[in-house]
């Protein structure tokens, strides 16, 4: 089952057009300006569909939304590919945003859910670690793949083999087991009563349980504060590295960020320690110029540990009937939180050069680590 998870899991993100897509937007004649309008596009698709599809994920087949979410990220990358121009960009963004909606929440669900049917719902934590592991290897993959395929074909070879992979992706996803029923057909289930009345008892019984709601709140902050990476060839052009060398740098960051999510599952019971020594890494390792960026690839390794744990630790307080909703609930407020990030340090960077500003980011990462010890047993 395990490999069925981690093959979905990576070809899920090895997407080739990835790596060079502003390219590709530049290239057609989009301003920047424009481009940045994409990515608001990208951005409110991906907030307005994000907790629609956890409510889709409970009500019906969670199977059912991993084999679609491919797909329709995929016609995406077709529109990008056969007809290039801001109309055919914008509504791939949009379609992007609602493949990786579709995945949010009925995900982590059915990988919980079917590892408990199998008695090893304790192993969650390292599945879900390792699952997110193999799509940070496949990113990976993706850039160093694109390269030289781009100048092979171009970038129709390139949106093509994008393609290709969330075809493969869908068929992974008819290959992932589904044991759970549909509310309809659960006898014992009670009254399922509709998307109104899951939306209702799952956030009931988040107002209810108070561990339950610190823990929802820490996975969110932690996942979208982990989002600071997208400035991380900033910190790394700052230290006064040759251009060339930027990405060497970063491979240190995602070689950290992989070795994490495969070291998920162990240790669970010092992740206050852990979280706490990956901020102090972040923040030595960003003052400290370019040798700097071994820490700062321990940090997000730490980073990635601990998000696999506090997932761990929310889907073990989350009853199955609304457990895709619940997640998808945590995945939107990590995105709000990705966007305060965001507007912070485009504020703050006008002030403070970037390892400043990645050495002030330690400090949430230490209150964190404080709040998830309150909600360990």
């Amino acid at each position: 089952m395990t490999r069925r998870l981690y093959a979905y899991a990576f070809l899920d993100d090895l997407i080739l057009i990835y790596p060079v897509y502003a390219l590709l937007f530049a290239e057609t004649g989009l301003s920047a300006a424009q481009i940045s309008t994409l990515f608001v596009i990208w951005s409110v698709a991906s907030f307005a569909f994000e907790v629609p599809s956890g409510l889709l994920a409970d009500l019906f087949s969670r199977r059912l939304l991993l084999i679609v979410s491919p797909l329709v990220t995929g016609a995406g990358y077709a529109l990008w590919t056969f007809l290039p121009g801001y109309p055919s960009f914008a509504a791939g963004f949009v379609l992007w945003g609602v493949g990786t909606a579709l995945t949010s929440g009925a995900w982590e669900a059915l990988v919980y859910e079917e590892l408990a049917h199998v008695g090893r719902a304790d192993s969650y934590a390292r599945v879900i670690g390792r699952a997110r592991a193999m799509g940070s290897t496949a990113i990976l993959a993706a850039s160093a793949l694109a390269a030289p395929v781009l100048a092979w074909g171009g970038y129709p070879a390139v949106g093509v083999a994008s393609i290709a992979a969330c075809a493969l992706g869908a068929v992974a996803g008819m290959a992932l087991p589904e044991t759970r029923v549909s509310p309809d057909q659960d006898e014992d289930s009670g009254d399922s009563g509709g998307v109104r009345a899951l939306l209702r008892d799952g956030l009931a019984a988040v107002r209810q349980a108070p561990a339950l709601r610190l823990t929802l709140l820490l996975a969110s902050l932690l996942t979208g504060l982990t989002a600071i990476d997208e400035y991380l060839p900033m910190l790394a052009a700052g230290t006064g590295v040759a251009l060339a060398a930027v990405p060497l740098l970063m491979l240190m960051t995602d070689l950290g960020a992989v070795a994490g999510g495969w070291a998920a599952g162990r240790g669970t019971r010092r992740l206050t320690p852990v979280l706490a020594l990956a901020a102090a890494c972040l923040a030595v390792g960003a003052a400290t110029g370019p040798a700097g960026f071994a820490l700062v690839g321990v940090a997000f390794g730490g980073f990635h540990w601990a998000m696999a744990a506090a997932d761990a630790r929310l889907q073990e307080q989350v009853n199955d009937r609304y457990r895709a909703t619940i997640t998808s609930v945590a995945g939107f407020g990590s995105e709000v939180v990705a966007v305060l990030l965001f507007a912070a340090y485009g504020a703050g960077s006008t002030w403070a050069p970037p390892w400043q500003i990645f050495a002030l980011a330690a400090v949430p990462y230490l209150l964190i680590a404080l709040g998830l010890r309150r909600t360990s047993r």
